[in-house]
């Protein structure tokens, strides 16, 4: 009995033995380490940077359109070809009596049977004779819309032309620049008839009159 009891003794000390062993397994297996959650750094966040620099971006020239902006432009095709660069500044603000997104601009002349282009608003019979002999000769009219610097340029040499058209014998009723404007509005023709001491009918004189509105305003642009 003593020898059973040891035995049975031995079996009750190695069930012990065992009983704990698999308890510190399955402590083990059941509740592995917990990693350390360290703080990720954040990440340079983008959206701020592409924000600002959207918010910041040149917009497109004709959004909020003002000629004083081309007023370098004016200044050099106005000496290039020999007219007074006030005059030719107050004809791009007389000009500007409709949007001249180029987008609107092409639209416009879908429906317009006489369109006129760019920040000028030059018909194509005006550019097409006008470029003739000249640097941008093989340019063309469709593009004025898209380039300013071509439609100031075109403008400046159709004033110098017009010029050249006044008769040698003029009446005192108009200056220079304002037979020059008046041509540029209603043509080479009906200047030389103005230039002879005919009034302006009274769509040529708002013309004029907004010239003259738009005088003093021109002189400031160009010291831009």
């Amino acid at each position: 009995m003593a020898k059973r009891w040891s035995w049975v003794a031995v079996g009750v000390l190695l069930v012990g033995v065992w009983a704990a062993c698999s308890d510190n397994g399955t402590k083990t297996a059941s509740a592995p380490k917990t990693q350390p959650t360290a703080t990720k750094p954040k990440p340079t966040p983008t959206t701020t940077t592409t924000t600002t620099t959207t918010a910041t971006s040149t917009k497109p020239w004709y959004d909020d359109y003002d000629p004083a902006r081309f007023a370098p432009e004016v200044r050099r095709y106005a000496q290039q070809a020999g007219i007074n660069p006030q005059l030719l500044m107050a004809i791009l603000y007389n000009e500007d009596y409709k949007p001249h997104d180029p987008k609107f601009e092409r639209q416009w002349a879908e429906v317009d049977s006489d369109p006129a282009f760019g920040i000028a608003n030059m018909h194509r019979p005006a550019f097409d004779e006008t470029k003739r002999g000249r640097d941008f000769a093989k340019r063309k009219w469709e593009e004025l819309p898209d380039n300013p610097a071509l439609a100031i340029e075109a403008a400046a040499w159709h004033l110098h032309d017009l010029a050249k058209r006044l008769p040698s014998k003029r009446a005192d009723l108009y200056t220079k620049d304002e037979l020059l404007a008046l041509g540029y509005n209603a043509g080479g023709g009906n200047m030389r008839i103005f230039a002879r001491g005919r009034k302006a009918g009274s769509q040529a004189q708002s013309y004029l009159d907004r010239l003259h509105g738009n005088w003093a305003k021109s002189a400031e642009a160009l010291k831009s």
